[in-house]
């Protein structure tokens, strides 16, 4: 019976040599690249969608459009307390994508994430398909405000042309930036390797970038099994911040 420690240090060992001989590398990830820095994910079993909910919505529905415009002062009520994590820092996940970027291997994040971590660490292209929460804008005037704007805000946030300011996340029935989404289909088509981290790959579009993927070296770094691992080169299932961080030392 194989040891399953052998087997991820064999894995480590081949996504070392894939990342040595690739020069055009795109990294794709999700939730699970955040958990590492105290951040929940959804869909697990201690995500957020099944946590104890002491609101009185379920919480997709609290993160929907419509319920943003209908019930703006509940919807502010959850976000600040469910969805902001002001504490949380880059883990190890994110400052080997900044490494490999600063060394010209890696060209683009397109993450699912909106915590900005991933530029805290030190990435530049970084592209946000559900948004950030460090953006936030007024729906009148269009104004920008800072995230210590909204947490600093004892009710609704409200600009000074008397607009209410909504974070620039993506909600549910919202659609997806459409300049992001043509930016990451250009970087996955022209990836050599496109590493896959932290994502079930469930929530679309975002999923379904990986279709316009041309190579062969497509890597998924995932705790649990996801649709597209019979068409991976390489699948690890383990932490996706010691995966990296162990493939990139010497």
């Amino acid at each position: 019976m194989n040891n399953p420690n052998n087997t991820n240090r064999e894995n480590i060992i081949k996504l070392r040599e894939l990342i040595n001989s690739s020069s055009n590398i795109v990294f794709f990830g999700g939730a699970g690249v955040s958990t590492e820095s105290n951040i929940p994910d959804f869909r697990s079993n201690d995500g957020l969608y099944k946590s104890p909910n002491k609101y009185k919505y379920p919480p997709e529905y609290m993160l929907s459009r419509s319920f943003f415009m209908s019930h703006t002062k509940d919807f502010y009520d959850y976000y600040k307390s469910e969805m902001i994590y002001p504490k949380a820092r880059p883990n190890d996940a994110h400052i080997v994508l900044a490494k490999l970027e600063k060394e010209r291997k890696l060209k683009a994040v397109i993450t699912q994430n909106i915590d900005g971590l991933h530029q805290e660490a030190g990435s530049k292209e970084v592209l946000e398909l559900h948004g950030s929460v460090h953006r936030n804008y007024c729906m009148d005037c269009n104004k920008s405000y800072p995230l210590d704007f909204i947490m600093e805000s004892k009710d609704i946030p409200t600009c000074t042309c008397g607009g209410i300011v909504k974070p620039d996340v993506v909600l549910y029935e919202e659609g997806l930036d459409s300049y992001v989404l043509d930016r990451s289909v250009y970087y996955i088509k022209n990836a050599d390797l496109l590493i896959v981290g932290g994502t079930s790959l469930t929530v679309y579009p975002a999923a379904g970038l990986l279709h316009y993927y041309n190579g062969n070296k497509l890597v998924l770094i995932n705790k649990s099994a996801t649709d597209y691992d019979r068409s991976a080169k390489l699948v690890i299932s383990d932490s996706i911040g010691k995966v990296l961080k162990e493939a990139l030392s010497k």
